[in-house]
Formats: structure tokens, C-alpha cells, sequence
């Protein structure tokens, strides 16, 4: 077998050791085999997952052979849930695999207490009422859920946690955490050394673009009543400034301060979004109160003394023009100001944990380094239950949706995905599931839907037609392809959730093969 390192390379380079080490500790439960549960296992199982329990309680049919590619003919008549199972485990034997063959329902609906074993449960293909139960249950017992449907050209995906913590969010675009308006003591005296009129012009080339622009708004500031540029002529003016002290064409550091000015024009402090976690009641800790919120305790007072209304400085410097000697110095620097700062949050952390009653060093130091690390990336995630979703939506979403002609779709398969549970409820049977009888099923699944609308509180509204008609004509099919492309998106967002890195999507997840369009609800 393969090394861990060498067998996760890839991965290991976007969600590191600690994510793969938590993707090796969790137990992931599946609800239903079908292509679009069985796509989403064997992405996990590929990527590491610890333990996976397969739960269905069907035979492999013909029907299974079109649209799975992990039973064969060999699997006729044979448990679908052992079959998945044994193919899932071929692809990785780090993997425990189990298998319970059982109908998922029947679980739901006698054995509640199963679910609590598992770190998460990804539920596929379950008709409303089970949803809301399940959800219900996952909740109490603290475990993630994950709903995936695939439903002919369409699908959703829609996750169910409480709270989710995120540390490493691991933003796009996001501002480096350099103090150019705001310079910590050392700094400042780190850039006094720094001649921007040195007659020496190798010297002149490869000071860092931090120092220029350090000194520079030190200069401004004194100049301006220890204001920074605010308006759009002063900032015009700073990176003239900064211009005139080039002297040669080619001095790339200087055109690299121009382009970063930007930096120094940023708001001193903390972001509104970052304020709003640091002011959650959450960070009110005690005894029970989750590791995120205690280190989020612990920050709110490092913030209020030590930090001077800063967050703990990052500690780490982007590539720039410079001589290797200042970048190094620099980089120290920096690293020497994050150690700092994370030893005082750590102290801070200790000192709130023996005063809510727990093992001071029950939160390891790398954990607390790492949230010191993404302070200021700190996300909190919260969703509504699913049966608040679809008893009480948030109705000026719904009505915006139904009348924005770049989400009808979106919002009109939302609406019928839910209406043909309803035609189910009602009829036994899915809309277009047989053949015959496909006129009366059209106008049953309209009048449905109609109806679901106006429980939803939006009268008068209707869907298209031709909506109505295509949802007929799926009866019910998962197509291979939608269902990999739900499996896909079901398991990029239960490894965010394992790994606590990257922020996972937040609203139901709405998959358009009309138009090859994916949407997110907000509702």
C-alpha cells in the first residue's frame, strides 16, 4: 500500500496534514446507493475518508446497470448496498467499508439512535417527510447532514448543521496583513534605517515596496494632522509622491508601492463581518462551550489590550522586489510580531479555560497557532432546519426568485422537486414514473404545485409549463451525469465540513440541466 503522503499528494497541498488527518478520523453514513450517493462515496473513499457504512435496502435491477457504474450484471438480484460497498472498497483499502441493508426509511423511522455514531451522514434521494425527520434527528444528536437529490436534468444539494466554525476559510482575494497604516514599534523602527535618498542606486532598487510605503505614510500622516489619504485627489497625490522618490526608470520596488498604496488606504481595526463573531453571544463561554468560541473569548480580549483593536498579526510577507538581507530581516520581523501575539492568545486561552472549569491545555497549541494564523478570516456558518425552510421560507426571497427571470428556473425545479414528494404522498407513485396516463400526471403535478405555492404564501404565482411538462418526463430517473455532477458537488462540501477549511456553501443548491446553470436559494 501506498504511503499516506506519496497516496494523498495532491490533496495534501490544498487542505494539508490536518485536513487529511480529519478526513481519516470521520465515519461518513450513506443513505441510499443509487448513482448519486454512490458518486459521492467514491470521491471521498478516493480522497481518504476513515469509515463509510452504506445503508439501502434495494436489489441491483437492470434499471441499475444504465446508471451505476459500481454494480454489474454479476450483481443482478443481489443486495445493491454490498455490492456498492465491495466495489468502494477495491478503490481504496484504507477505507472501512460496511453495509446495512436496509431501506433508509425504515432506519429513520425506527432506529433514530443509529445516527448518532457518525461524524457526518450524506442522505440521497429522500422524499420530503424523511428529510425533516432526519434532520431533526441529526440535529439533536450534533451530527452533519447532507441532503444530494438528482432528479433527471436537475438536482439540489443542501447541507444541515447548526453551527460551523470555520478557521481556515481560505479566501480568494483577501488583504495581506502587513500594518502599513498601523506599524507595530518595531517596525517603525526597522523603517527609520531605511534612506529612501540614498545616493547608492543598487541599494535604492531592493528596498522592500513595505518600507517605502511605511515611511512614506509616516510622512504623510505627520504632514496631515496624523490623517492618511481618505479622498480620491489625496490618494492621487500619496502615489505621486511615492513617484517622485524614484529615481531611474526600472526600479521596480517603487512601482510595486505605487500598486500596493491600496494598502495603506485600508481601514485600520477589524472588519464588521469579523466584529459580528467576536460580538455573538457565543463568545460568552462556558464549560460547554465549543474550542472555536473559547479561542474566540480569547481573542476578543487580546484585541481590546494587547492587540490595540488589531486582530494577532499573520506573520507572513508576500514575494517582492528587495535585497535578500532586508526581505529576511523583514520576513523575521513580521514572524517575530505573530509569535508574540499568538503567545499571548495562548496564555489568554489557558487562563479562560481554568476559569470555565477545563484542562488549561486541552486545546493544543498548533490549533490555537493556526487561529491566531486566520483571525481575521474567521467564518460562522449557521442553517435554518429544513423544515423551517419549507414551512416558513423567507417570503420576499421566494417572490424575488419566482419574478427574477435569472432564477425562475432555479426556484421553479425547487418548487417541483418538492411538489412531485407531494404528488408521491398523494398517488403513490412519481409524475411520468410509468408509462400512460402522462396528460393526467401534468395536470395533477401543476395543480400540486400550485398548491404547494400557495401554502408557501405566494397565490397567483405559477410555474412554466414547459417546466411542469419536462419534470413530468423525467419520471423520476437519475441520469448518470447529473447525478456525478451532485455527487461532486455533495462531497466537495462534506470535505469542507470535515476539514473546517474552506467556507461551505450556505442556501439549497440548485442544479439547472436545461440550461447548465447551478444557482444557490437563500430561502
Amino acid at each position: 500500500m501506498a504511503e499516506p503522503k506519496t497516496k494523498y499528494d495532491r490533496q495534501l497541498r490544498i487542505w494539508g496534514e490536518q485536513g487529511q488527518a480529519a478526513l481519516e478520523k470521520a465515519s461518513i453514513c450513506l443513505l441510499n446507493c443509487g448513482p448519486t450517493g454512490s458518486e459521492t462515496l467514491k470521491n471521498l473513499v478516493l480522497g481518504g475518508i476513515g469509515s463509510i457504512t452504506v445503508v439501502d435496502g434495494s436489489k441491483v435491477e437492470n434499471g441499475d446497470l444504465g446508471n451505476n457504474f459500481m454494480v454489474s450484471e454479476s450483481s443482478l438480484g443481489q443486495p445493491k448496498a454490498k455490492c456498492v460497498c465491495a466495489f468502494l472498497q477495491e478503490l481504496n483499502d484504507a477505507v472501512k467499508a460496511k453495509f446495512i441493508e436496509e431501506h433508509p426509511v425504515t432506519l429513520i423511522e425506527t432506529n433514530p439512535s443509529f445516527f448518532s455514531q457518525f461524524t457526518l451522514v450524506v442522505a440521497t434521494q429522500l422524499v420530503e417527510d424523511s428529510m425533516v425527520k432526519l434532520d431533526r434527528i441529526c440535529r439533536d444528536a450534533n451530527v452533519m447532514l447532507i441532503f444530494a437529490r438528482s432528479y433527471g436534468l436537475t438536482g439540489f444539494v443542501r447541507i444541515s448543521v447548526k453551527e460551523h466554525a470555520v478557521i481556515e476559510s481560505k479566501p480568494d482575494h483577501f488583504l495581506d496583513d502587513l500594518r502599513l497604516n498601523n506599524p507595530w514599534p518595531e517596525l517603525k523602527k526597522f523603517t527609520e534605517k531605511v534612506d529612501l535618498d540614498t545616493s547608492d542606486p543598487v541599494v535604492h532598487k531592493h528596498i522592500p515596496y513595505i518600507l517605502i510605503l511605511v515611511k512614506i505614510a509616516e510622512e504623510w500622516a505627520k504632514s496631515h494632522g496624523g490623517r492618511l489619504p481618505s479622498t480620491r485627489d489625496e490618494k492621487k497625490e500619496f502615489k505621486e509622491v511615492i513617484k517622485a522618490k524614484m529615481v531611474a526608470t526600472d526600479e521596480d520596488n517603487f512601482k510595486e508601492a505605487i500598486e500596493a498604496s491600496f494598502k495603506v488606504f485600508a481601514s485600520q481595526g477589524i472588519s464588521s463581518d469579523f466584529k459580528r463573531i467576536l460580538d455573538d453571544t457565543c463568545a460568552e463561554v462556558d464549560s460547554v462551550a465549543s474550542d472555536f468560541w473559547v479561542m474566540v473569548a480569547a481573542l476578543k480580549e487580546f484585541i481590546a489590550n494587547e492587540g490595540g483593536g488589531e486582530a494577532p498579526l499573520e506573520g507572513s510577507i508576500p514575494d517582492m522586489t528587495s535585497s535578500t538581507e532586508l526581505y529576511i530581516n523583514l520576513q523575521k520581523l513580521y514572524q517575530a510580531k505573530a509569535e508574540a501575539d499568538f503567545l499571548v492568545v495562548e496564555q489568554r486561552v489557558r487562563n479562560i479555560l481554568k476559569k470555565i472549569g477545563r484542562d488549561p491545555y486541552s486545546i493544543s497549541k498548533t490549533v490555537i497557532k493556526s487561529f491566531c494564523k486566520n483571525a481575521r478570516k474567521l467564518t460562522v456558518c449557521r442553517y435554518k432546519l429544513i423544515e423551517e425552510e419549507f414551512n416558513s421560507p423567507v417570503l420576499p426571497e421566494l417572490q424575488k426568485y419566482l419574478t427574477d427571470e435569472e432564477f425562475s428556473v432555479a426556484v421553479g425545479f425547487y418548487i417541483l422537486l418538492r411538489a412531485v414528494d407531494r404528488f408521491s404522498a398523494n398517488y403513490n407513485t412519481f409524475p411520468g414514473q410509468f408509462d400512460g396516463g402522462m396528460d393526467e400526471d401534468i395536470s395533477r403535478l401543476k395543480t400540486t404545485a400550485v398548491s404547494l405555492l400557495s401554502d408557501l404564501g405566494c397565490n397567483g404565482s405559477t410555474l412554466t409549463e414547459d417546466l411542469i411538462n419536462e419534470m413530468c418526463r423525467y419520471g423520476a430517473a437519475e441520469l448518470h451525469a447529473v447525478a456525478a455532477y451532485i455527487g461532486g458537488v455533495a462531497s466537495q462540501e462534506v470535505i469542507k465540513l470535515i476539514t473546517r477549511q474552506f467556507v461551505p456553501m450556505s442556501g439549497t443548491f440548485i442544479f439547472n440541466g436545461i440550461d447548465h446553470k447551478s444557482q444557490l436559494l437563500s430561502l
